[in-house]
Protein backbone atom coordinates (compact mmCIF):
# COMPACT_ATOMS: atom_id res chain seq x y z
CA UNK A 1 0.00 0.00 0.00
CA UNK A 2 1.46 3.11 -0.70
CA UNK A 3 1.86 6.05 1.70
CA UNK A 4 -0.79 8.43 2.32
CA UNK A 5 0.29 11.89 2.00
CA UNK A 6 -1.61 13.89 4.75
CA UNK A 7 -1.24 17.75 5.44
CA UNK A 8 -3.00 18.63 8.75
CA UNK A 9 -3.70 22.84 9.62
CA UNK A 10 -3.61 22.89 13.48
CA UNK A 11 -0.80 20.16 13.55
CA UNK A 12 0.98 21.54 16.58
CA UNK A 13 -3.32 21.47 18.25
CA UNK A 14 -3.97 18.41 20.96
CA UNK A 15 -5.28 16.40 17.72
CA UNK A 16 -3.66 17.21 15.44
CA UNK A 17 -0.17 16.34 17.05
CA UNK A 18 -1.70 13.26 18.08
CA UNK A 19 -3.11 12.64 14.52
CA UNK A 20 0.65 13.45 13.48
CA UNK A 21 2.08 11.08 15.38
CA UNK A 22 -0.29 7.95 14.51
CA UNK A 23 0.24 8.90 11.16
CA UNK A 24 4.06 9.23 11.42
CA UNK A 25 4.10 5.88 12.49
CA UNK A 26 2.15 4.00 10.43
CA UNK A 27 4.46 4.98 7.53
CA UNK A 28 2.04 7.57 6.16
CA UNK A 29 3.81 11.20 4.75
CA UNK A 30 2.98 13.93 6.81
CA UNK A 31 2.93 17.66 6.88
CA UNK A 32 0.90 20.63 8.36
CA UNK A 33 1.03 24.48 9.49
CA UNK A 34 2.14 25.55 13.27
CA UNK A 35 2.52 29.14 14.45
CA UNK A 36 5.62 29.14 16.72
CA UNK A 37 8.81 28.20 16.70
CA UNK A 38 8.41 26.00 20.25
CA UNK A 39 5.80 24.42 18.59
CA UNK A 40 7.87 23.53 14.95
CA UNK A 41 10.94 21.77 17.53
CA UNK A 42 8.53 19.68 19.71
CA UNK A 43 7.03 18.53 16.20
CA UNK A 44 9.94 17.43 15.28
CA UNK A 45 10.97 15.84 18.20
CA UNK A 46 8.70 13.12 17.39
CA UNK A 47 9.79 12.89 14.49
CA UNK A 48 6.97 15.27 12.19
CA UNK A 49 7.79 17.26 9.46
CA UNK A 50 5.70 20.17 9.88
CA UNK A 51 5.53 24.06 7.86
CA UNK A 52 5.95 27.54 9.84
CA UNK A 53 2.65 29.90 9.06
CA UNK A 54 0.09 31.35 10.36
CA UNK A 55 -3.24 29.93 8.78
CA UNK A 56 -4.80 33.78 9.30
CA UNK A 57 -2.19 35.31 7.24
CA UNK A 58 -2.14 32.68 3.89
CA UNK A 59 -4.07 32.84 0.85
CA UNK A 60 -6.22 30.33 -0.54
CA UNK A 61 -2.99 30.42 -3.17
CA UNK A 62 0.13 30.48 -0.78
CA UNK A 63 -2.09 27.31 1.21
CA UNK A 64 -1.99 25.55 -2.03
CA UNK A 65 0.80 25.79 -2.70
CA UNK A 66 2.28 23.91 0.38
CA UNK A 67 -0.21 21.27 -0.50
CA UNK A 68 1.57 19.59 -3.61
CA UNK A 69 0.86 16.03 -3.50
CA UNK A 70 -1.38 15.44 -0.69
CA UNK A 71 -4.06 13.14 -0.32
CA UNK A 72 -6.15 13.83 2.29
CA UNK A 73 -6.65 17.67 4.25
CA UNK A 74 -7.17 17.86 7.78
CA UNK A 75 -8.89 20.79 9.30
CA UNK A 76 -8.28 20.03 12.76
CA UNK A 77 -7.53 24.01 14.05
CA UNK A 78 -8.88 25.99 16.19
CA UNK A 79 -8.83 29.13 18.14
CA UNK A 80 -9.25 27.39 21.80
CA UNK A 81 -10.84 30.21 23.31
CA UNK A 82 -7.43 32.50 22.87
CA UNK A 83 -8.39 35.95 20.92
CA UNK A 84 -11.67 36.17 21.73
CA UNK A 85 -14.06 35.85 18.80
CA UNK A 86 -11.97 37.83 16.58
CA UNK A 87 -9.91 34.83 16.63
CA UNK A 88 -13.04 32.29 16.39
CA UNK A 89 -13.99 33.74 13.32
CA UNK A 90 -10.53 34.46 11.88
CA UNK A 91 -9.55 30.69 12.55
CA UNK A 92 -12.63 28.22 12.72
CA UNK A 93 -14.97 30.37 10.20
CA UNK A 94 -12.51 32.15 7.85
CA UNK A 95 -9.94 29.39 7.92
CA UNK A 96 -11.72 27.00 6.90
CA UNK A 97 -13.19 28.87 3.83
CA UNK A 98 -9.30 29.24 2.85
CA UNK A 99 -8.64 25.90 2.95
CA UNK A 100 -11.64 24.73 1.53
CA UNK A 101 -10.44 27.17 -1.43
CA UNK A 102 -6.80 25.91 -1.67
CA UNK A 103 -8.24 22.06 -1.38
CA UNK A 104 -9.92 23.13 -4.87
CA UNK A 105 -6.83 25.15 -5.99
CA UNK A 106 -4.33 21.81 -4.96
CA UNK A 107 -6.89 19.59 -6.55
CA UNK A 108 -6.95 17.87 -2.83
CA UNK A 109 -10.84 15.37 -3.52
CA UNK A 110 -10.82 14.63 0.50
CA UNK A 111 -11.38 16.75 3.48
CA UNK A 112 -12.00 15.72 7.07
CA UNK A 113 -13.06 18.53 9.58
CA UNK A 114 -12.49 18.65 13.20
CA UNK A 115 -16.09 20.49 14.68
CA UNK A 116 -18.17 20.20 17.21
CA UNK A 117 -21.41 18.77 18.92
CA UNK A 118 -24.13 21.64 17.75
CA UNK A 119 -25.71 21.14 21.46
CA UNK A 120 -22.40 21.16 23.66
CA UNK A 121 -22.81 22.15 27.18
CA UNK A 122 -26.79 23.29 26.51
CA UNK A 123 -26.64 22.69 30.08
CA UNK A 124 -24.26 24.94 31.47
CA UNK A 125 -24.35 28.70 31.67
CA UNK A 126 -22.59 29.68 28.85
CA UNK A 127 -21.01 32.81 28.10
CA UNK A 128 -21.37 35.00 24.36
CA UNK A 129 -17.90 33.87 23.75
CA UNK A 130 -19.08 30.05 23.74
CA UNK A 131 -22.37 30.58 21.81
CA UNK A 132 -20.02 32.80 18.70
CA UNK A 133 -17.59 29.38 18.47
CA UNK A 134 -20.96 27.29 18.52
CA UNK A 135 -22.21 29.14 15.73
CA UNK A 136 -18.77 29.93 14.10
CA UNK A 137 -18.21 26.27 13.91
CA UNK A 138 -22.30 25.07 13.01
CA UNK A 139 -21.53 27.82 9.94
CA UNK A 140 -18.44 26.20 9.12
CA UNK A 141 -19.97 22.81 8.77
CA UNK A 142 -22.68 24.20 6.42
CA UNK A 143 -20.41 25.68 4.29
CA UNK A 144 -17.96 22.48 3.89
CA UNK A 145 -21.45 20.21 3.10
CA UNK A 146 -22.37 22.76 0.11
CA UNK A 147 -19.14 21.74 -1.49
CA UNK A 148 -18.38 18.63 -4.17
CA UNK A 149 -15.65 17.72 -2.18
CA UNK A 150 -15.49 14.38 -0.62
CA UNK A 151 -15.56 16.16 3.27
CA UNK A 152 -16.25 14.03 6.30
CA UNK A 153 -17.33 16.57 9.26
CA UNK A 154 -16.53 14.82 12.68
CA UNK A 155 -18.01 16.04 15.89
CA UNK A 156 -16.33 14.77 18.52
CA UNK A 157 -17.55 14.94 22.40
CA UNK A 158 -16.26 17.22 25.16
CA UNK A 159 -12.07 16.58 24.92
CA UNK A 160 -10.65 15.17 27.88
CA UNK A 161 -6.61 14.46 28.15
CA UNK A 162 -7.41 10.90 29.76
CA UNK A 163 -5.27 8.47 28.21
CA UNK A 164 -6.97 7.06 25.17
CA UNK A 165 -9.31 3.33 25.90
CA UNK A 166 -9.70 2.58 22.03
CA UNK A 167 -12.59 2.36 22.07
CA UNK A 168 -15.63 4.88 20.92
CA UNK A 169 -19.92 5.50 19.59
CA UNK A 170 -19.95 6.57 15.81
CA UNK A 171 -22.91 7.44 14.59
CA UNK A 172 -24.58 10.35 12.89
CA UNK A 173 -26.45 11.78 15.87
CA UNK A 174 -25.18 10.78 19.29
CA UNK A 175 -25.71 12.46 22.99
CA UNK A 176 -23.01 14.51 23.86
CA UNK A 177 -20.53 13.36 26.76
CA UNK A 178 -16.78 13.13 26.48
CA UNK A 179 -14.05 11.84 24.66
CA UNK A 180 -10.12 11.31 24.78
CA UNK A 181 -8.02 13.27 22.75
CA UNK A 182 -6.44 10.06 21.77
CA UNK A 183 -9.16 8.39 20.37
CA UNK A 184 -10.04 11.58 18.42
CA UNK A 185 -7.05 11.44 16.69
CA UNK A 186 -7.60 7.41 15.96
CA UNK A 187 -10.31 7.81 14.35
CA UNK A 188 -9.46 10.26 12.43
CA UNK A 189 -6.48 8.25 11.13
CA UNK A 190 -9.18 5.70 10.59
CA UNK A 191 -10.76 7.72 8.62
CA UNK A 192 -7.82 9.27 6.72
CA UNK A 193 -7.43 5.45 5.21
CA UNK A 194 -11.57 4.85 4.38
CA UNK A 195 -12.32 6.93 1.20
CA UNK A 196 -15.32 5.13 1.16
CA UNK A 197 -16.52 7.61 3.65
CA UNK A 198 -17.53 10.40 2.05
CA UNK A 199 -20.32 13.50 2.65
CA UNK A 200 -20.90 12.36 6.03
CA UNK A 201 -21.34 14.08 9.17
CA UNK A 202 -20.62 11.84 12.23
CA UNK A 203 -20.83 12.83 15.93
CA UNK A 204 -18.08 10.64 18.20
CA UNK A 205 -17.96 10.10 21.97
CA UNK A 206 -16.85 7.05 24.22
CA UNK A 207 -18.18 3.89 23.68
CA UNK A 208 -18.45 -0.05 24.16
CA UNK A 209 -16.53 -0.75 20.85
CA UNK A 210 -13.03 -0.77 19.03
CA UNK A 211 -11.97 2.28 16.97
CA UNK A 212 -11.05 0.48 13.82
CA UNK A 213 -14.44 -1.61 13.55
CA UNK A 214 -16.82 1.49 14.53
CA UNK A 215 -15.29 3.39 11.75
CA UNK A 216 -15.69 0.04 9.11
CA UNK A 217 -19.30 0.28 9.99
CA UNK A 218 -20.21 3.72 8.66
CA UNK A 219 -18.64 2.02 4.96
CA UNK A 220 -21.87 2.42 2.87
CA UNK A 221 -22.03 -0.08 -0.21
Amino acid sequence: MNATKVFIVGIAGGVGSRLARLLTAAGDRVDGLYRRPEQGERLAAYGIHATHGDLTRLDAPALAGLLHDTDVLVFAAGAGGEGGAGATSAIDGAGLTTAIEAARLAGVRRLLLVSVFPEAWRDREKSDAFEHYIDVKKKADVELAATDLDWVILRPAALTDDAGTGRISLSPALIHTRIARDDVAATLAELVHAPRIRREILELTQGPDPISDTVSRQIRD
